[in-house]
């Protein structure tokens, strides 16, 4: 039996979101994330891909500290990512939310993927 997930994960995740979206407007000098949102989609897309295969080569080796460290820099791009390309985490949730209880790959075959 599966434990009920915990909602802190959720919580800091919207709180980043929430972070990122505040920072748009700020100065890129004077914020990472302004300077990621200003380059555009693509730079925050290039940065997502780089921490992601940062994520898969930590995780292939088996080296769980480095994992988690970019994990966090994968969740953190991510929702750079969506900031930038106008997507909200109350999207994905509803993405999510269509996909519970179907079988990836019936869901993979609705797609056309």
């Amino acid at each position: 039996m599966m434990t009920p997930v915990n909602n802190e994960l959720g919580d800091i995740l919207q709180r980043l979101f929430e972070t990122i979206r505040n920072r748009r407007d700020a100065a890129p000098d004077a914020s990472y994330t302004a300077s990621l949102l200003a380059e555009g989609p693509q730079r925050c897309a290039q940065k997502f891909g780089e921490e992601a295969v940062e994520a898969a080569i930590a995780g292939a080796i088996g080296d769980e500290k480095a994992l988690t460290h970019e994990a966090a820099d994968v969740f953190y791009h991510l929702l750079v990512l969506m900031a930038s390309a106008g997507v909200s985490p109350e999207d994905v949730a509803a993405a999510l939310r269509t996909r519970e209880g179907v079988s990836g790959h019936d869901e993979k075959a609705a797609r056309g993927k």
